[in-house]
């Protein structure tokens, strides 16, 4: 009896449009393309057909990817229309050229998801084809800017590693034995020196050459690659001095110092193709426990690569996500944003409730080197969970002791220290040490104690206060007092309200002066509970983070008076307005103009509260 043969796979319906498509445009255009082959179908399903593309015609420029009277490719054909075919080369000529994928497939689009749509058919796909190839050769594409430009444009990441963090300066053009310490069970950070006794030893070897076929998916693999300079190198077995030798000892001396039972990572720095000068693109890597337990073992491997046991030698190398964040190659995302002015600045933040803790979060995220953190040091209750940014564990726990913790959870590199509630005397050097001071504290007392820090000649500080309204946490003001200005934001809210409340355009802010009505407060829980506003997280993130863009501009261009805002829902216009502060011939002198005393003081130039 014999075996019957599986019966032979076919394009789908979908593969069977796109090939149409191919044989009816070459039918058309015959001196333009030509189908060579195929189609074949391969066990995933996939489609693939020859075809030729007569790029005589290209035009080519100097530096441009160099193209023959002809090019073949070889089309990829997906069982799906969700995801795009891809074109690859039956050689490696194109390796090394920008978005050109380990050497072989070309990146025809970028971004699927933006780039992709079924609906154009093959000659979409063979229009975006052409376009690369004329892009290429007319040397349009900018290496510099392609991703993962220096390991064959790929990522390299195995499913289930952990992400590796770097974030010291560059010092990976020599070779180095580094530390990586887990930091939790999805990360570890490498660094130069050993941070606890859970860290482990790394070896960080830099290339001399990129990998334009990527780094390989066996240790077999990368170390040809160590050890290949071109694609098209012909590789001498018997080459002196082989890189890979070097790396494989590295790795086994640095496996044999670490723990049994542990696999055994490694990082290769490598450099990129046109910015060989530049920081070198760091590449991590480990081996499975049982691969690095079996590194551990052996005897010696100055032998090279090709006496390696088998399991070791053909062993999968698993990698890792590194996440490069050296200042040297990272751009934040914000550097053009108003709160960049935040960026590398001491903050002094008086008051840790809806807006305060809200806006300490914002600015740590904009990079500020350190905040001084001041509360009147009230717990944290469940009720307040609702619009500020604390967490059920915070609960009983001091705002600013609370609020210092989750910035600090939120970046390595910030200082957070607290200092007492104003007008404690340790806070009168805040205007000079500081390079903002903001008040959110809506107390008669701070706004008072604020206005006598702006009269300190000298003062290095811009002064803030921000509030917002009673009814629906959704109108904002914030008053700034710019470092030439001897009265303070308090007198420039006083004197900002006798202007708003004369003009009837911005009646919808007349409420952020006047005193709250009967039932316009909220009393939260029963008895004797303190009557606050109305509002919730999502109107105090929102009017917050409105106030704290506002008062980067006035940081990147300092100028005394009084911002008000509105969120898009209220409907309110203006939706932004600015009233300029100009000393008026009958302004009081800054010191008369607030009496920084701790006695019982007069009705607040503003009602609205946080």
């Amino acid at each position: 009896m014999t075996k019957r043969r599986p019966p032979a796979l076919k394009a789908n319906p979908w593969q069977q449009d796109l090939l149409s498509g191919l044989k009816a445009l070459a039918a058309q255009y015959p001196a333009d393309l030509r189908v060579l082959g195929g189609p074949q179908i391969l066990p995933n399903g996939t489609a693939l057909a020859s075809i030729c593309l007569f790029t005589a015609g290209i035009p080519h420029v100097e530096g441009g990817l160099a193209l023959g009277e002809a090019e073949e490719f070889i089309l990829c054909l997906p069982p799906t229309e969700q995801v795009p075919p891809q074109v690859l080369t039956p050689h490696t000529r194109f390796a090394g050229t920008p978005h050109v994928l380990e050497g072989v497939r070309l990146c025809i689009y970028l971004d699927d998801a933006r780039e992709w749509n079924p609906e154009g058919g093959i000659p979409a796909v063979l229009n975006r084809l052409w376009q690369w190839l004329t892009d290429a050769a007319s040397n349009r594409f900018d290496a510099t800017t392609a991703l993962y430009h220096a390991v064959g444009g790929v990522l390299h990441r195995t499913d289930g590693t952990p992400t590796i963090v770097a974030r010291e300066p560059d010092e990976h053009r020599t070779a180095h034995t580094a530390w990586l310490t887990p930091r939790s069970g999805q990360r570890l950070d490498l660094s130069s020196h050993r941070v606890s006794e859970h860290s482990q030893r790394v070896p960080v070897l830099p290339l001399s050459h990129h990998l334009p076929l990527a780094a390989g998916h066996t240790l077999a693999a990368l170390l040809d690659r160590i050890d290949t300079l071109t694609p098209n190198e012909t590789r001498t077995l018997h080459q002196p001095r082989r890189p890979s030798s070097a790396f494989l000892t590295a790795l086994t001396q640095t496996a044999r110092r670490n723990p049994e039972g542990t696999s055994q990572y490694f990082v290769l720095a490598v450099p990129h193709p046109r910015l060989p000068a530049e920081p070198r693109f760091l590449l991590a890597g480990r081996l499975p426990t049982p691969v690095s337990d079996a590194l551990r073992r052996m005897s010696r491997v100055q032998q090279g690569p090709f006496a390696l046991p088998a399991e070791v030698r053909d062993s999968a190398i698993e990698w890792c996500y590194l996440s490069d964040e050296r200042e040297a190659v990272t751009t934040r995302r914000d550097v053009q944003r108003p709160v960049n002015a935040f960026y590398d600045t001491h903050v002094h933040l008086w008051g840790c409730g809806g807006i305060g803790s809200w806006a300490a979060e914002l600015i740590a995220r904009a990079g500020a080197a350190r905040i001084t953190l001041s509360d009147p040091g009230t717990p944290i209750t469940g009720g307040l969970l609702v619009r500020q940014n604390y967490a059920e564990a915070d609960i009983g726990e001091n705002k600013a002791v609370a609020l210092a913790k989750r910035l600090l959870s939120l970046r390595d590199d910030l200082t957070v220290d607290i200092s007492p509630s104003p007008p404690s005397p340790e806070l009168f050097d805040a205007a000079h040490q500081a390079d903002v001071v903001i008040d959110t504290t809506v107390s008669i007392t701070a706004g008072r104690f604020l206005d006598l820090l702006a009269r300190l000649p000298g003062r290095k500080a811009v002064l803030a206060q921000m509030a917002t309204d009673v009814t629906a946490a959704s109108h904002g003001i914030l008053s700034v007092s710019a470092r030439d200005t001897s009265h303070g934001p308090a007198f420039i809210d006083h004197t900002t309200g006798k202007h708003v409340l004369a003009d009837p355009t911005l009646e919808p802010y007349h409420s952020l002066w006047s005193q709250p009505q009967s039932g316009q407060e909220i009393r939260p829980t029963r008895g004797c509970s303190v009557p606050t506003f109305h509002g919730s997280a999502a109107d105090l993130v929102g009017i917050t983070a409105s106030l704290i863009t506002l008062l980067g501009t006035q940081m990147h261009h300092p100028v005394s008076g009084t911002h008000l805002c509105a969120q898009p829902h209220t409907g309110t216009q203006p939706a932004q307005h600015f009233v300029p502060y100009t000393a008026h011939p009958e302004d009081p002198p800054a010191d008369l103009a607030t009496v920084p005393t701790l006695d019982p003081l007069g009705p607040p130039t503003s009602s609205v509260g946080t």
